[in-house]
């Protein structure tokens, strides 16, 4: 498979990458961010493995326009580059959690044969209370009229960092201790997992399409590499 891969240099999307290069059903990873991932810094991947990855470095997404060569012959977009609702101003927060991811979704080629997997988060409800849920939820809503073979919402919860992980939250190993508890409630997922699920929606699709983390790991599991 060939992947699209967006927020790479943050901490999920270098864990989804990671786990994308290892695996040998993946062809080719092209990551379109505004920094480079610097990937020859990652010990734990080989040469052939990071051979794989392809850098699109682009300073404003909003750019981007239809027709665009770099993007054909792809199998899947993983949308993972986002923010924090945490102190960030609504006006922002809704250009990088709506009108980004979006616009990315707009310009696809032969979206027809490609899955679209939007990283949404845990609680994201259309017409949830908090500000920034209905936020979220009209992205996953508007990706889903696109036309995409297959549209999928994540909504992880906790997510255990991938081995050889630079990009590392403090908060993360205060997690960590928590981690057994939140996965006995479907709360709590590996980054491999996370990476392989996205993999398995792509191939085989699934029967949901808000992706919780009770569906990561089943999803994860049928998942060979």
């Amino acid at each position: 498979m060939k992947i699209i891969l967006t927020g790479a240099t943050g901490y999920v999307g270098e864990g989804v990458l990671l786990e994308l290069l290892r695996t040998p059903q993946v062809e080719k990873v092209l990551s379109v961010s505004r920094r480079s991932v610097q990937i020859n810094r990652y010990q734990t991947l080989t040469a052939d493995e990071k051979a794989k990855l392809e850098e699109y470095l682009i300073p404003d997404f909003m750019t981007l326009q239809p027709g665009d060569p770099h993007f054909r012959g792809y199998d899947a977009v993983f949308f993972i580059a986002g923010i924090t609702s945490i102190g960030t101003p609504e006006d922002v927060y809704k250009r990088i959690s709506y009108d980004i991811p979006a616009h990315f979704a707009d310009i696809m080629p032969d979206k027809d044969q490609m899955t679209y997997i939007y990283l949404s988060g845990a609680g994201t409800d259309p017409n949830g209370k908090q500000w920034w849920m209905p936020i979220k939820g009209a992205t996953e809503n508007y990706i889903r009229t696109l036309g995409f073979r297959h549209t999928f919402a994540y909504r992880p919860a906790l997510m255990r960092w991938a081995k050889g992980q630079k990009c590392m939250q403090k908060m993360q190993f205060i997690y960590l201790l928590f981690y057994p508890l939140m996965r006995l409630f479907g709360m709590a997922n590996s980054m491999t997992e996370v990476a392989l699920s996205m993999l398995a929606c792509t191939r085989d699709g699934y029967a949901h399409y808000a992706i919780n983390g009770r569906d990561i790991t089943i999803l994860a599991g049928s998942f060979n590499r």
